[in-house]
């Protein structure tokens, strides 16, 4: 079938990110073509454990229904040392939440999910299979891109060239473009094996074991009776021998004799990993951006590989819609590069911390992990020291963006830059979460407002009502959601006449103790011009 010769978006990768970038695009309005080298999902495991940050993205594009369906959800895990227990650690979460902190489920599910949403608009989201990049030329006004599918080569015109084609990128490579930082040389073993089992759902590790003496050790358990075994292989192992059937299954057959697993069992899917912190140093290169693995390799310890690509996506994808449909100059992407190199670096630090302890680079490192080891079986102290470091959104403190506090006092919570918490919410009697209202147009949350200034932020709204996506009013109190827990006044700290700005990616812009109109529409004008001036409701008000 031949492509379209011309296209607004061409994603460059049909992995979990490249799906969710275009499923989100065309959420907004965006049409575009992912072209994927492969015929089909990926298989194996590989990303397996989902933040409440992802799975709040993922529900901008509709596709959070099936993975809470499916998913595992866990909030806590247990480190052993050799056979006893130094560690058992809970992620911060409590009933009334909207997702779990974090779901197991294998990354192929997220690439169906993902792609089932962009299913949801045929006339915009298009995916080919088996078509790879081969070449590109970059303009100041698009890429002219060459694309091998079905035998032939084809060449499609993009207005921008989206790279999500994976830690192998052919984009980076055609374009010269080097990944910066430092790859460890310690190897993972990594299976999929299946067997029945009734342990909880829950991260396991272990540190020189007995059924694996001088490994670390990982265990998590995954939909259908699927379990993730990583390992760790000695330094003098050769990769290729490691992962041999042979080799790798009486290393399995071992740890599940040590934890008294004895049902019967049967591997699926072997591959071997090292630990890379490396990023490109900007995302944008003119008409040309990168996201997911494709700009940044993360360790997957702490599980920010595959959390981190679909935070990619969506800071993307509103801030491309924005562009495209002449809401803001195309330097509001420059941002995009800011922000998430910035997270990037964030995730590496974290990353090369839990890598460090995970698998010791050398004897130095080795020494102190198992000091701290020994002395966390009889110091609960210490035990924090082995506390891994899970997925966390990252604040974009230096954002461009970021508008000058109007609410120092409100706390740090929601401040410019940070992620909206959220919270529980009634609407009469509907359980409503504020980040239901998160993934379209901005958001003005107002708690408590006046009635003079309720009208006020109704008549904003009303002048945004002809654009793609409309600015949102959340009012809390009389007339509006009721705050029936709490959980927003203790989360966002605000008073009454508090108002606080927030984008469509659920980062707060900006928060005001008591704004006029001016302040707000200031604020707005650069995403909707179209309240550039004061409307005549304002003007009666």
């Amino acid at each position: 079938m031949p492509l379209p010769a011309h296209v607004p978006v061409l994603i460059a990768g049909g992995g979990p990110v490249g799906l969710t970038l275009a499923a989100l695009l065309a959420e907004y309005g965006i049409a575009s073509l992912t072209v994927e080298a492969d015929d089909d999902y990926c298989s194996g495991s590989r990303a397996i454990c989902i933040s409440r940050r992802s799975q709040e993205i993922l529900s901008w594009a509709g596709a959070d229904k099936p993975l809470t369906a499916t998913g595992l959800a866990w909030t806590g895990g247990r480190s052993y040392f050799r056979d006893r227990e130094v560690l058992h650690f809970e992620m911060p979460h409590d009933p009334l939440q909207r997702y779990a902190p974090m779901v197991n489920i294998q990354q192929y599910s997220i690439e169906e999910y993902a792609h089932q949403a962009m299913q949801r608009h045929p006339d915009l989201a298009a995916l080919q299979w088996s078509a790879r990049v081969a070449g590109l030329r970059a303009d100041a006004d698009g890429v002219t891109v060459e694309i091998d599918a079905e035998g032939t080569r084809q060449t499609v015109r993009a207005d921008w060239l989206i790279a999500c084609d994976g830690g192998r990128s052919t984009v980076r490579e055609a374009m010269g473009l080097k990944l910066e930082g430092m790859q460890y040389e310690g190897r993972y073993v990594i299976v999929d094996i299946e067997q029945a089992s009734s342990r909880p759902v829950e991260r396991l590790a272990w540190f020189d074991p007995p059924s694996n003496p001088g490994s670390t050790l990982l265990m998590h358990r995954q939909p259908g009776n699927v379990w993730r075994v990583d390992y760790q292989i000695r330094d003098d192992e050769d990769p290729e021998e490691a992962v041999k059937p042979e080799n790798v299954l009486p290393r399995v057959q071992s740890h599940l004799d040590m934890i008294g697993e004895t049902a019967p069992w049967k591997p699926l899917w072997i591959s071997v990993y090292n630990a890379k912190c490396l990023t490109l140093a900007q995302y944008r290169h003119g008409r040309v951006l990168f996201a997911g693995d494709a700009g940044h390799l993360v360790p997957i310890f702490g599980v920010r590989g595959l959390n981190s690509g679909l935070d990619d996506a969506g800071n993307l994808a509103w801030k491309l819609a924005w562009v495209l449909q002449g809401q803001a100059p195309d330097s509001l992407l420059d941002s995009y590069s800011v922000e998430r190199v910035h997270a990037t670096r964030q995730n590496l630090a974290y990353g090369a911390k839990s890598t460090e302890f995970m698998a010791p680079p050398d004897f130095g490192f080795r020494l102190m992990r198992e000091a701290a080891l020994r002395l966390a079986l009889v110091d609960e102290q210490v035990r924090p020291l082995i506390n891994p470091r899970q997925s966390a959104p990252i604040s974009y403190d230096t954002s461009p963006l970021n508008l000058q506090d109007g609410a120092p006092q409100a706390g740090w919570a929601a401040a410019p830059g940070q992620p909206a918490p959220d919270a529980r919410l009634q609407e009469g009697a509907t359980p409503r979460y504020l980040s239901e209202n998160f993934g379209r147009g901005f958001v003005v949350l107002a708690l408590a407002p006046s009635a003079a200034q309720a009208r006020e932020l109704e008549a904003l709204a009303a002048a945004t009502q002809t654009a793609p996506q409309p600015l949102r009013i959340v009012r809390i109190g009389a007339d509006g959601w009721d705050d029936a827990h709490g959980q927003l006044r203790q989360r966002h700290g605000g008073t009454d006449g508090a108002i606080t700005l927030i984008r469509p990616d659920g980062y707060v812009l900006g928060r005001w103790s008591a704004p006029d109109t001016a302040q707000l529409r200031a604020a707005l004008a650069p995403y909707y011009p179209s309240i550039a001036q004061p409307t005549i409701q304002e003007g009666q008000a």
